[in-house]
Protein backbone atom coordinates (compact mmCIF):
# COMPACT_ATOMS: atom_id res chain seq x y z
CA UNK A 1 0.00 0.00 0.00
CA UNK A 2 1.20 3.59 -0.84
CA UNK A 3 -0.37 6.71 0.47
CA UNK A 4 -3.54 5.65 1.28
CA UNK A 5 -3.51 3.72 -2.17
CA UNK A 6 -3.69 -0.35 -2.73
CA UNK A 7 -3.00 -1.89 -6.00
CA UNK A 8 -5.82 -4.80 -6.62
CA UNK A 9 -5.78 -6.21 -10.36
CA UNK A 10 -4.17 -3.53 -11.76
CA UNK A 11 -6.06 -0.87 -10.13
CA UNK A 12 -5.05 1.47 -7.78
CA UNK A 13 -8.07 1.00 -5.12
CA UNK A 14 -8.52 4.35 -2.84
CA UNK A 15 -9.35 3.19 0.61
CA UNK A 16 -10.99 5.37 3.12
CA UNK A 17 -14.16 6.53 4.60
CA UNK A 18 -15.07 9.14 1.57
CA UNK A 19 -17.68 10.64 3.43
CA UNK A 20 -19.29 7.77 5.33
CA UNK A 21 -19.70 7.06 8.86
CA UNK A 22 -17.88 4.66 10.55
CA UNK A 23 -20.09 3.00 12.86
CA UNK A 24 -19.21 0.78 15.62
CA UNK A 25 -16.41 -2.05 15.09
CA UNK A 26 -14.91 -0.53 12.18
CA UNK A 27 -11.08 0.31 12.36
CA UNK A 28 -11.31 3.92 14.19
CA UNK A 29 -7.76 5.01 13.20
CA UNK A 30 -8.72 5.48 9.84
CA UNK A 31 -6.09 3.23 8.41
CA UNK A 32 -8.06 0.39 7.37
CA UNK A 33 -6.76 -3.33 8.62
CA UNK A 34 -6.18 -5.89 6.85
CA UNK A 35 -9.36 -7.55 6.67
CA UNK A 36 -10.43 -3.77 5.14
CA UNK A 37 -8.23 -3.91 3.03
CA UNK A 38 -8.09 -7.44 1.23
CA UNK A 39 -11.98 -6.74 0.88
CA UNK A 40 -11.82 -3.51 -0.65
CA UNK A 41 -9.13 -4.75 -3.04
CA UNK A 42 -11.85 -8.10 -3.75
CA UNK A 43 -14.32 -5.50 -4.18
CA UNK A 44 -12.50 -3.37 -6.60
CA UNK A 45 -11.31 -6.54 -8.79
CA UNK A 46 -15.52 -7.74 -9.00
CA UNK A 47 -16.87 -4.18 -9.67
CA UNK A 48 -14.05 -2.76 -11.86
CA UNK A 49 -14.74 0.42 -10.15
CA UNK A 50 -10.84 1.87 -7.93
CA UNK A 51 -13.74 4.11 -5.64
CA UNK A 52 -13.75 1.88 -2.44
CA UNK A 53 -14.49 3.00 0.92
CA UNK A 54 -14.75 0.70 4.09
CA UNK A 55 -18.06 1.74 6.12
CA UNK A 56 -17.83 -0.81 8.74
CA UNK A 57 -16.21 -4.02 10.16
CA UNK A 58 -17.21 -6.57 12.41
CA UNK A 59 -14.15 -9.24 13.53
CA UNK A 60 -15.05 -12.32 13.93
CA UNK A 61 -11.97 -15.56 14.61
CA UNK A 62 -14.38 -17.66 11.91
CA UNK A 63 -14.16 -14.09 9.51
CA UNK A 64 -14.32 -10.41 9.44
CA UNK A 65 -17.18 -9.03 7.80
CA UNK A 66 -16.68 -5.96 6.05
CA UNK A 67 -19.39 -3.67 4.30
CA UNK A 68 -18.53 -1.07 1.64
CA UNK A 69 -19.32 1.83 -0.21
CA UNK A 70 -18.21 1.90 -3.93
CA UNK A 71 -17.97 5.06 -6.61
CA UNK A 72 -19.73 7.94 -6.50
CA UNK A 73 -23.11 6.76 -5.54
CA UNK A 74 -21.88 4.87 -2.72
CA UNK A 75 -22.80 1.57 -3.43
CA UNK A 76 -23.32 -1.15 -1.03
CA UNK A 77 -21.07 -4.42 -1.17
CA UNK A 78 -20.07 -6.48 1.45
CA UNK A 79 -17.44 -9.20 1.74
CA UNK A 80 -15.52 -11.82 4.40
CA UNK A 81 -11.95 -11.49 4.89
CA UNK A 82 -10.31 -14.50 6.21
CA UNK A 83 -7.11 -14.75 8.81
CA UNK A 84 -5.26 -16.10 5.65
CA UNK A 85 -5.62 -13.17 3.44
CA UNK A 86 -8.48 -14.50 1.56
CA UNK A 87 -12.28 -13.12 1.04
CA UNK A 88 -15.27 -14.87 0.03
CA UNK A 89 -19.00 -13.41 0.13
CA UNK A 90 -18.40 -10.54 -2.20
CA UNK A 91 -21.81 -9.35 -2.48
CA UNK A 92 -23.53 -6.20 -3.80
CA UNK A 93 -26.37 -5.03 -0.71
CA UNK A 94 -28.38 -2.65 -2.75
CA UNK A 95 -31.43 -2.93 -4.95
CA UNK A 96 -31.04 -3.43 -9.05
CA UNK A 97 -34.55 -1.57 -9.61
CA UNK A 98 -36.94 -3.19 -11.98
CA UNK A 99 -35.27 -5.33 -14.77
Amino acid sequence: MMNGLKIAGGLAVALGLMGCDMPSGGSSSGTPTVAESACAAAVADVTQNPMIAVTSSEFSEAGTYVTLAVGEQKAPWKCIAYSDGSTDGVEFLGSEGAL
